[in-house]
């Protein structure tokens, strides 16, 4: 703590060191105070006018100029200096300067001392990163914010690489902290760990939809397929295929998979509302053509989109989230945003034709019907 004040302390006196010394130069250049308080501003100008003469007898000389505007010239600069001759001197009283200095200088770090130890923890400890992990490990997990228990996990599974379901609580939390391409990646590996856990494919597929701004892209299906393989009856995996063909344009085939869905619900089934709501929307039967979406998920989805956007703003050295911010943007229908990310990743990926080629086809995504 000593040594943090003794370097402040030296760091704002030589501030002030500085400050001071550029005031004093300010007096020397224009040469302090005259017999009667004024200026010397008067022999600055005269000696500017005169050097200005001196440089058009030059061009004349070398017969840039002709005589008629040397001539010209030499009477402009000579209107001048009679004009600054006879211009009013400005006192300039040094000593009225130094002081509002002086003040400056001691007031600024008086400012800064005061807001550091009003808002500040000087007594506080260091906290290490590896303290507080460690911290949030011995703790209650259940009491950890998303962020902090994803700290924790990838710890944990970093330590233990063949346990299934540490990566899956890893994707659950990494989504919770609105880090949906981490979520991906962890759920992956829970998957090609324990590829018979229904649940697993479950939680990826619906990852990635997140992932990809809201729409059922190639992997969601994938996942979504190995999930029906797994469960046949499985509604999650029926009800977001049947979304992924109404995305690819298959109203039909769509709205036949959501009734054939809707006819194995039991009557008392909640989930019954949303599929219902679905149809109607991919049939036009709902109003407005919007998005197939409820509000509280589209919120969710956008709340995904601008983390991973924040994320890729202090943290962009990664083609694949830029690839994924594009693709987010293209589905939602935000084409400023999407241009804009386009134009960013493009630029710093120019030397990659693989990543270049992922953008262009992220970019001409079709928006979510």
């Amino acid at each position: 703590m000593f040594l943090f004040w003794a370097v402040a302390g030296v760091l704002a006196a030589a501030a002030a060191g500085l400050i001071l010394m550029r005031a004093a130069r300010a007096v020397a250049s224009t040469g302090g105070p005259g017999i009667d308080g004024a200026s010397t501003g008067h022999d600055t100008a005269s000696i500017l006018y005169r050097r200005q003469l001196a440089e058009i007898d030059e061009l004349a000389e070398r017969g840039l100029i002709g005589e008629g505007e040397r001539k010209g010239a030499h009477a402009e600069a000579a209107r001048r200096l009679l004009a600054a001759a006879d211009a009013p001197a400005e006192v300039w009283e040094a000593k009225d300067h130094r002081l509002g200095v002086l003040v400056g200088v001691v007031a600024a770090p008086a400012l800064a001392l005061g807001l550091y130890l009003a808002l500040g923890a000087p007594g506080m400890a260091d906290q290490p990163y590896a303290a507080r992990l460690k911290a949030w490990r011995d703790g209650d997990l259940m009491r950890l914010t998303p962020p902090e228990a994803a700290a924790v996990l990838r710890q944990v599974t970093g330590e233990r690489p063949d346990d299934a379901e540490g990566f899956r609580l890893l994707g659950m939390v990494e989504g919770a902290a609105q880090n949906p391409l981490a979520a991906v990646r962890a759920l992956r590996r829970a998957a090609e760990l324990a590829p018979r856990r229904p649940e697993i494919w479950q939680m990826l597929g619906e990852a990635e939809i997140v992932a990809a701004g809201g729409k059922v892209d190639a992997n969601a299906e994938a996942s979504f397929r190995r999930l029906l393989a797994l469960e046949p009856g499985s509604p999650g995996a029926r009800f977001f295929l049947a979304q992924a063909a109404a995305e690819a344009g298959r109203p039909d085939e769509a709205v036949a998979a959501l009734r054939a869905l809707l006819a194995d619900m039991a009557g008392d089934d909640p989930r019954r509302g949303a599929v219902e709501e679905s149809i109607a929307r991919i049939r036009g039967e709902g109003g407005t053509q919007g998005s197939a979406r409820d509000p509280e998920e589209m919120s969710m989805i956008r709340g995904m989109v601008d983390g991973l956007a924040a994320r890729l703003k202090s943290d962009p050295d990664d083609p694949e989230g830029w690839v994924r911010l594009v693709r987010a943007y293209a589905v939602l229908g935000e084409t400023a945003n999407r241009d804009q990310a386009y134009a960013a990743a493009r630029a710093r990926y120019a030397g990659r034709a693989d990543i270049v080629s992922q953008l262009d086809q992220a970019a001409r995504a079709e928006p979510m019907r």
